[in-house]
């Protein structure tokens, strides 16, 4: 199967909603490059990079599910990278 790189990017609004993106982000560990976190307190946010490498559906996926949580904002953003 196809796989392509990508990166999510995601603000957290709500610490209340951390768990449960941690509990998505375990679902698909095994597409999880890596991530990155940084606390920005003086917005009251969390800013999350997490890089993937997996098929177009469950990047889609990863980000619809993570963006359905209340308090919590994704994008994802594609490379031509393929594998």
């Amino acid at each position: 199967m196809e796989t392509r790189v990508a990166v999510i990017g995601i603000i957290v609004e709500k610490p209340e909603a951390v768990e449960r993106l941690n509990g998505i982000l375990h679902e698909y560990r095994e597409y999880i490059v890596g991530r990155m976190g940084v606390p920005y307190p003086k917005r009251g946010v969390s800013i999350i990079s997490v890089a993937v490498d997996a098929p177009t559906d469950q990047i889609a996926a990863l980000a619809g599910k993570v963006g359905n949580i209340d308090g919590v904002s994704a994008k994802t953003a594609y490379s031509n990278v393929r594998g």
